[in-house]
């Protein structure tokens, strides 16, 4: 017997759909961590090398900041094209979900170190003075306060990107990455599929409303002001 949603939306391929959002979620997973394994300590260096703070150095700043905004300002679409010759030099694949995920770290990446650097520069600057007076050095104060401190910062923060990353799996679906994109643009608007492309957009805005959600419990559970 045919489900409710069957019934209601015949056009649409449930098996296909289904896979889809597993391979979604596999790329936000996967990509999100590693957006945050680099992005966290590059946000730290950010903070820590700018004027007036510990490890001030206005060449290393200038040259990573304007690395960061150089990978920000490439419109992920073109930054996925071109790193395809080179994900396929490496990884010996150029489509498909795992083949998306370098591009999706390096689009994410910069963005959430710059939201880490200014969940940093949020931290009141005697609070780290106090911290310096009783000894502690500057990897006691980044694991000991600044971490610990900007934490709420970090958590909203990574829940911006993961909402921006399921933003990018969507566009890399267009080149063949997988995913809800490639299901609304290669079931739906290419096979002229209305219902396809309806069904992929309301279980992406469902995946941005979770994560959403999840990133705001978090943040209230861990937030101490």
């Amino acid at each position: 017997m045919m489900t409710f949603l069957e019934q209601l939306l015949p056009n649409v391929y449930w098996d296909t759909v289904w896979d889809a959002t597993l391979e979604t979620l596999y790329m936000t997973g996967v990509s999100l961590t590693f957006t945050a394994l680099l992005g966290i300590p590059l946000g730290i260096l950010l903070y820590m090398t700018a004027q007036g703070n510990p490890w001030e150095n206005r060449i290393f700043y200038s040259v990573s900041g304007s690395i960061v905004n150089i990978f920000r300002s490439i419109p992920f679409i073109i930054l996925i094209i071109l790193l395809m010759p080179y994900v396929r030099a490496v990884l010996g694949i150029g489509i498909g979900t795992s083949a998306a995920i370098p591009a999706l770290v390096i689009g994410a990446a910069p963005f959430y170190a710059r939201m880490v650097e200014i969940g940093l520069r949020e931290i009141p600057k005697g609070v780290i003075e106090a911290a310096k007076s009783m000894g502690a050095n500057h990897f006691t104060v980044i694991y000991k306060v600044l971490i610990p401190e900007s934490l709420p910062a970090l958590v909203s923060g990574i829940t911006v990107t993961g909402i921006a990353l399921i933003g990018y799996t969507a566009m890399a679906g267009v080149v063949g990455a997988g995913g809800l994109g490639y299901v609304a643009y290669r079931f739906g608007f290419q096979a002229n599929n209305g219902q396809m492309t309806l069904v992929a957009t309301v279980l992406i805005i469902i995946l941005v409303q979770v994560i959403q959600m999840v990133g705001d419990f978090i943040v209230r559970r861990i937030d101490k002001r």
